[in-house]
């Protein structure tokens, strides 16, 4: 991003000033989408990252999209392969699902606040569960590129949290073991894996990636750790999936990419699309 667009965007962004409460920014922001959308509640929250967007054509009908630069507190997406909206989709149970397309990562500077705040609008908007998606490397060599995997656990490497002062929140359990096998019963041969979420943007070495596998570790990536703390926060039930886009640096031979990235998503787009709008009919 030009430094000089970014610097304009903090300045007109309310979640830089420290003094500003984050949890009433996302009320804002949710009063806005309820306005904007004329839904007064989502049940469903929804981060779809790389490879995962089909699945907001899939899972219902779309009756409002909003561009997320719109909103308070959210910014156009800074990643190829992200759409920049927000979409309030009525789904087959007579639910409402909230599609989020404009994550902000932690490797884009903003701060964590910016990272949390998809989230903490999702959950000000009324949503109990938070079904959080992305693309990642596969340290087990038999996840080839394109194989769906269920997050079980997670370790934090960006040596940040998105909880401020003393607040001290429970992660046991924090990717829903329930929600886990709820999926399971739309397909059950997903698997499961830890993912390591490193500071990025660069991708990690294979060293790295041999450390993240001694520390028990099974996918790397570079978000989804701390939007799931911010969710458990929030009191939201995470569901968290990763599209195995990649093996990670050192379990494969070739050199890493974005284009990979992109191209193995795109390749998989449909079929976990699909996979994800069965497991949102279920939630």
């Amino acid at each position: 991003m030009d430094s000089t667009l970014n610097n304009q965007d903090e300045l007109l962004n309310p979640l830089s000033n420290p003094d500003v409460d984050p949890f009433e920014v996302a009320r804002e922001a949710a009063a806005q989408i309820a306005e904007k959308t004329g839904v007064a509640q989502h049940d469903i929250g929804l981060t779809l990252g790389s490879g995962w967007g089909k699945a907001a054509e899939l899972m219902g009908e779309t009756t409002a999209t909003i561009d997320a630069a719109e909103i308070t507190g959210f910014s156009a997406s800074a990643v190829v392969g992200h759409s920049g909206t927000l979409r309030s989709i009525l789904l087959p149970s007579g639910k409402r699902a909230l599609v989020i397309g404009a994550r902000t990562h932690y490797y884009e500077g903003h701060g964590v606040r910016r990272v949390a705040h998809s989230v903490r609008t999702a959950a000000a908007c009324g949503a109990t569960t938070m079904v959080l998606t992305n693309g990642a490397g596969g340290i087990k060599p038999n996840w080839k590129p394109g194989t769906p995997v269920l997050i079980s656990d997670h370790i934090n490497l960006t040596a940040d949290s998105p909880l401020e002062g003393a607040t001290f929140i429970d992660l046991t359990d924090l990717y829903s073991s329930r929600l886990r096998d709820l999926a399971r019963t739309v397909d059950s041969s997903l698997d499961n894996g830890v993912y390591v979420q490193f500071r990025g943007p660069h991708y990690e070495t294979p060293a790295e990636v041999q450390m993240a596998k001694v520390l028990g570790g099974h996918i790397v990536g570079m978000s989804t750790a701390l939007e799931a703390i911010a969710a458990r926060q929030a009191g939201m039930e995470v569901l968290g999936l990763s599209l195995i886009t990649n093996l990670a640096a050192g379990i494969s031979e070739n050199p890493l990419s974005h284009k990979e990235v992109l191209e193995a998503g795109a390749a998989a787009e449909g079929r976990i699309s699909e996979l994800l709008a069965r497991i949102v009919d279920k939630l």
